[in-house]
């Protein structure tokens, strides 16, 4: 069997990866391979060395040969799984180790001998990928992006979908031991110091928005903190003061203290301490309204580059969710009628609302697929712990609701209700129990849906029945009705014919 035809004898019944990212920064060398839709892709691979090419830097300026050999053997390996898979479309770039260090030059051309074509990034055009990683995930965000990585951080301002200013500092997390160990005083004057060039952040209003593996952790660690039921960091947002409380003891912590926390590896929790010492002076240099933690940054920004107008424009929430639940039998056509059918019990119309009712409906379609005994489970790993790109919190909070709701499950477990309010959790329930009486009714089917009309008129909550089907109108169907008008505080009813 030749290398490639791994995929050519799979492709018919498998869906294969057809993209790469290698990212050779100054802490790691990190490939990750992608497949599934093009607005929001899926991580079918994510390999990484710790080589640290960075963590000589400011004593020598070199990339140390040791790290460098280890870098290599990771390239090495990953050119050959990469033919193996016959990826075509492999992006490879080089970052601050790369950049700034005398001998760099050199370290790449043993790259390129590896068959691999290394990309030297600039600073600024490191910032502008992260940038467009947190627009991808972000639609619309303003703000400033800070993406922190071994050999530096990145500050670059977002606004309508458009980059701009942004600078590269020297404080990347395999700097900041020495910087820390001048004193607490030194330390803040040569972070501020670095900070001199970056005025235009303090003017840029908006969050801050936290790209890079250490700012994760931070948040990882916050959630536990504060007993959060959500796992997955992106999308968590925090007001300045209590990043602040946050930080400050973070500061002050043993690494290995924080490594006993989920979600944080003993590499993070040893950068950490140091991260946040020096986010407690960024605070107070840029002053931003809040913090947005985002899971996507530099690799996920080359992708979405790559894109054509159209595609950048889709919805990323519904991209997601589209292709996740297609193959279980939520499609978003069968999930458009489905929404448009119950659109009489939808609450607070609005664009947000209605991205999120139609992926709960896709999901909640998706999820009846699913043994009984499992969907509850399913339902709340679903729409709290799973990595939907475009949603926040409450939103995620929404999700479990409505889904739980589809299983007949009105009375929801604290970690949902502690997320969102009362008014927005009843009504996602509401979309969750419209979905439930839909399948009932006729296993959502078109022709059912094409027979029926779902009408909230004043007080009451009525199901027409085309004559030619109303036969539907079963015991179950009425039971299901019932639960639905009740939870509106209506009355029900079925009529049999068409409604005025």
């Amino acid at each position: 069997m030749t290398r490639n035809s791994f995929s050519r004898s799979h492709q018919v019944r498998e869906e294969l990866p057809d993209r790469a990212v290698i990212d050779i920064g100054s802490n790691t060398v990190r490939m990750v391979v992608y497949g599934g839709p093009l607005r929001s892709p899926l991580v079918w691979m994510n390999e990484k060395v710790s080589a640290r090419l960075g963590r000589d830097l400011a004593e020598t300026g070199r990339i140390p040969d040791k790290a460098a050999d280890s870098a290599l053997a990771a390239l090495r390996r990953y050119a050959v799984l990469l033919e193996d898979l016959g990826i075509k479309n492999v992006q490879a770039v080089a970052t601050a180790a790369a950049r700034d260090a005398e001998n760099g030059a050199e370290f790449l051309d043993k790259v390129r001998a590896i068959g691999l074509k290394p990309r030297l990034l600039s600073g600024e055009e490191e910032a502008r990928s992260s940038a467009s990683g947190v627009i991808a995930s972000f639609p619309g965000a303003q703000g400033v992006v800070a993406d922190l990585g071994g050999g530096s951080l990145e500050l670059i301002a977002i606004e309508g979908n458009q980059t701009h200013d942004g600078c590269s500092l020297p404080l990347g997390t395999l700097r900041l031991p020495g910087l820390r160990k001048q004193g607490s005083d030194n330390f803040k004057a040569s972070v501020e110091r670095a900070f001199e060039g970056a005025g235009w952040a303090t003017a840029h209003p908006g969050p801050l928005y936290m790209v890079g593996g250490t700012w994760r952790a931070l948040a990882s660690y916050t959630l536990r903190q504060l007993g959060s039921s959500i796992t997955d960091p992106h999308g968590f947002v925090l007001n300045v003061d209590d990043i602040e409380k946050v930080a400050k003891k973070v500061a002050q912590t043993d690494p290995k203290e924080l490594s006993q926390f989920d979600g944080i590896s003993s590499s993070r929790a040893a950068a950490l301490p140091d991260a946040a010492a020096m986010l407690r002076i960024m605070l107070a240099e840029i002053k931003p309204d809040a913090l947005i933690f985002s899971a996507w940054g530099l690799r996920e920004g080359l992708l979405y580059d790559q894109l054509a107008p159209e595609a950048k424009s889709q919805d990323p929430l519904l991209s997601g969710v589209t292709h996740f639940a297609a193959s279980r039998g939520g499609t978003i056509t069968r999930a458009t009628m489905l929404a448009g059918w119950s659109t009489d019990i939808a609450r607070n119309p609005g664009r947000n609302t209605e991205r999120l009712r139609l992926s709960s409906t896709m999901l909640a379609l998706a999820l009846a697929r699913i043994e009984p005994n499992l969907r509850q489970r399913n339902a709340i790993d679903w729409a709290l712990h799973k990595r939907w790109i475009g949603l926040t919190v409450e939103d995620r909070a929404l999700l479990g609701a409505a889904l739980l709701a589809s299983c007949g499950q009105t009375e929801l477990p604290s970690e949902i209700t502690g997320i969102a309010s009362d008014q927005s959790i009843s009504s996602a329930i509401a979309w969750g129990l419209a979905v439930r009486l839909c399948r009932r009714m006729g296993g959502g089917t078109r022709t059912s849906m094409l027979a029926s009309t779902l009408r909230l008129d004043g007080d009451c909550l009525t199901l027409w029945f085309d004559e030619s089907h109303a036969s539907l109108a079963g015991d179950p169907v009425r039971k299901d009705l019932k639960a639905l008008a009740q939870w509106l505080g209506k009355d029900s009813k079925i009529s049999i014919g068409q409604p005025d």
